[in-house]
């Protein structure tokens, strides 16, 4: 089976901040530029990766900001397991990413969330992606 998404935060000719917010937030994926399989779930704009059979795969973000901001940040989450990215700095452009390979079983959900008080920046190129593909089966 092939299974295989990309998607930018905002449509291609939008440009704005998100953020911040009191709280964490599910980062909902609005521009889809691949779902092979139609694992991720832009329909209701969720944002959300659901594992449809047992098999590993990796997972990639992007994130983007301007500086004089709160910080930017965010997590990659499966079941309370966290891979993270932050960056911080007084002034000019700021990029953070991280990548995690994770078993997936199925029904299991994976997402991009934002900390509370952070703000992400997206525009039309699309500097704030979530990817993912599986490797293999198990």
């Amino acid at each position: 089976k092939h299974l295989a998404f990309s998607a930018s935060l905002l449509p291609s000719r939008d440009h704005s901040e998100t953020g911040p917010f009191n709280t964490d937030i599910t980062l909902v994926f609005r521009n889809v530029f691949t779902n092979i399989g139609n694992a991720f779930n832009p329909g209701f704009f969720t944002g959300l990766f659901t594992a449809p059979v047992r098999q590993v795969y990796h997972f990639e973000f992007h994130i983007f900001g301007h500086g004089s901001t709160n910080p930017k940040s965010a997590i990659t989450v499966k079941n309370g397991n966290i891979s993270s990215s932050y960056t911080s700095q007084p002034a000019g452009a700021q990029k953070a990413s991280n990548g995690i390979i994770l078993l997936l079983e199925i029904g299991d959900v994976v997402y991009l969330q934002m900390f509370a008080n952070s703000r992400i920046y997206d525009n039309s190129n699309r500097h704030t992606t979530f990817s993912g593909h599986l490797l293999f089966t198990m």
